[in-house]
């Protein structure tokens, strides 16, 4: 039966419309980006580090079950969880049955964001929740990963937006000569920390940030909204004098539950 221009045109909107649709509200959201970035000099051994940031686990869905293979197939030295996993209370539930899918033998380490502080989410309940399932929560504290006689120090600095960030304080028992990984929420913060570093004189190898969803909606490039302690940054590499900073699009959605132009992403680093 042949088609005539009209109907052709109909179909046509459709199918687009179509495509459109499933790209925005599945594939970009669900089919989630495993990038790799090996910052290692000359190759050799490595320490391995995933970040998880704006996991936003309301319930637990087949892709968070694909994100918990996939963490123990990569086996990482450090899980990284640089806030905003949940946004309230009654989300811990959840978010502890994600966690009982991930290998209790991968170290994990956790900041909050300023949804979980906005929620009224205690540091005692993240601090006991995490503990179970070999996780520890710093807020502007420091701990220390060894793999193969080489230490690495992981900072972790508080909420800008709705915490008391203190990189001073984060800082104060690191040793000065480690490489240094510090995990920061809102990338805004980095600029605070990079003006603090021109006296501390911290070895910083990265910045891990979220909260930007990386816009969430980007056409050619251009976020449709960015959240205050964003600053001047979207996604992706930043590079200044001082550091170098990664800001990951996340894996959930805030507010409208889709993502085009910035699908979800699960950055994997090489140090």
């Amino acid at each position: 039966m042949p088609v005539n221009r009209r109907k052709f045109l109909i179909l046509s909107f459709l199918g687009i419309a179509g495509l459109f649709f499933l790209d925005a509200f599945w594939i970009e959201k669900y089919l989630v980006n495993w990038s790799r970035h090996d910052l290692r000099k000359g190759g050799g051994e490595y320490i391995k580090l995933i970040q998880l940031t704006d996991l936003h686990i309301r319930e637990i869905k087949t892709y968070h079950t694909w994100i918990a293979n996939r963490i123990k197939k990569e086996d990482p030295e450090l899980l990284c969880f640089t806030g905003d996993s949940i946004n309230k209370p009654s989300q811990l539930a959840p978010l502890e049955a994600f966690l009982q899918m991930i290998p209790v033998e991968i170290p994990k380490v956790v900041i909050m964001g300023n949804k979980e502080l906005d929620g009224k989410i205690s540091h005692k309940a993240y601090r006991d929740l995490f503990k179970k399932y070999n996780g520890i929560l710093l807020v502007n504290e420091s701990l220390v990963i060894e793999k193969n006689g080489r230490k690495i120090n992981v900072v972790g600095i508080d909420d800008f937006l709705n915490g008391k960030p203190d990189y001073q304080q984060a800082v104060e028992d690191v040793k000065r000569t480690n490489e240094t990984v510090v995990l920061n929420h809102c990338p805004q913060y980095r600029d605070s920390i990079d003006e603090l570093n021109k006296e501390l004189k911290i070895n910083i190898s990265l910045i891990l940030c979220g909260h930007t969803h990386g816009g969430q909606i980007q056409f050619f490039g251009k976020e449709f909204y960015k959240p205050d302690g964003s600053g001047k940054y979207l996604n992706g590499w930043y590079r200044s004098q001082d550091s170098l900073m990664y800001v990951s699009k996340g894996v959930g959605t805030s507010y409208i539950p889709v993502r085009i132009g910035a699908r979800a992403e699960i950055p994997i680093f090489y140090l």
